[in-house]
């Protein structure tokens, strides 16, 4: 006798394989949503808060990992869809990989009292606030993937999306220009600092500048499914 799955996530595959991408990204999503506040208490020298809120972070990003392995266990070999497996796979994948540097992020600040330089506060915030708005484009972008498949991956709603995808795209380029200004205000003020700060904030940068290269990611996958 064939056993039941009484896993939440294989019927949501068997229901379609875009719900548990949507599942996995609303928890990335969630988990990103904490990085202002990571900061606010960073610049606050809250490092209890810092705490507090890194454990959300590994709470979040621990529940983003465990939907992801399910993802891949219970994956059909074959969908009856116009989208590739290792497609659906490596878009789960750019998602993870979101939530894995934030937390990265996290830990650093939390082995560490980081003190932030005045000369790079204010392109932080920016850069915070450029990650959270493509971060919100890129979860909308994946709530349409249903619609999408409802009508065959065309009409309105394929012009709809196409214009998300661009929306992506066009934030990760503005996100790199925020990343060179901020890493040139870094190095102006290299001297003033010990030298493993300037190591760890430049890698603080760089994490935060890869969530927008994962979501370009992202958006680059949804055009193959465009496309197809």
């Amino acid at each position: 006798m064939v056993m039941k799955t009484t896993n939440p996530l294989a019927g949501l595959l068997r229901k379609s394989p875009f719900k548990p991408i949507q599942q996995h990204m609303r928890v990335v999503f969630s988990c990103v949503m904490l990085l202002p506040a990571l900061f606010d208490a960073v610049y606050k020298k809250d490092q209890r808060e810092v705490l507090n809120i890194a454990k959300q972070i590994s709470k979040l990003e621990s529940d983003a990992d465990v939907i992801k392995s399910e993802y891949r266990h219970h994956m059909p070999k074959t969908l009856l869809l116009p989208v590739d497996r290792k497609d659906l796979l490596s878009l789960i994948h750019e998602q993870d990989s979101i939530s894995d540097g934030v937390e990265k992020v996290s830990q650093i600040l939390t082995n560490r009292d980081m003190i932030v330089p005045d000369a790079i506060k204010d392109g932080l915030d920016e850069l915070l606030e450029g990650t959270m708005e493509i971060s919100s484009q890129a979860m909308t972008m994946i709530e349409e993937l249903d619609e999408l498949v409802h009508v065959g991956f065309s009409g309105k709603e394929h012009d709809r999306v196409a214009s998300m995808i661009k929306g992506v795209r066009k934030g990760e380029h503005n996100i790199d220009k925020i990343l060179r200004k901020v890493n040139r205000r870094l190095f102006t003020v290299e001297h003033e600092l010990d030298p493993v700060s300037v190591i760890f904030w430049y890698k603080i940068i760089e994490e935060v500048g890869n969530i927008s290269d994962h979501e370009e990611n992202m958006a680059d996958r949804l055009l193959l499914f465009l496309s197809k």
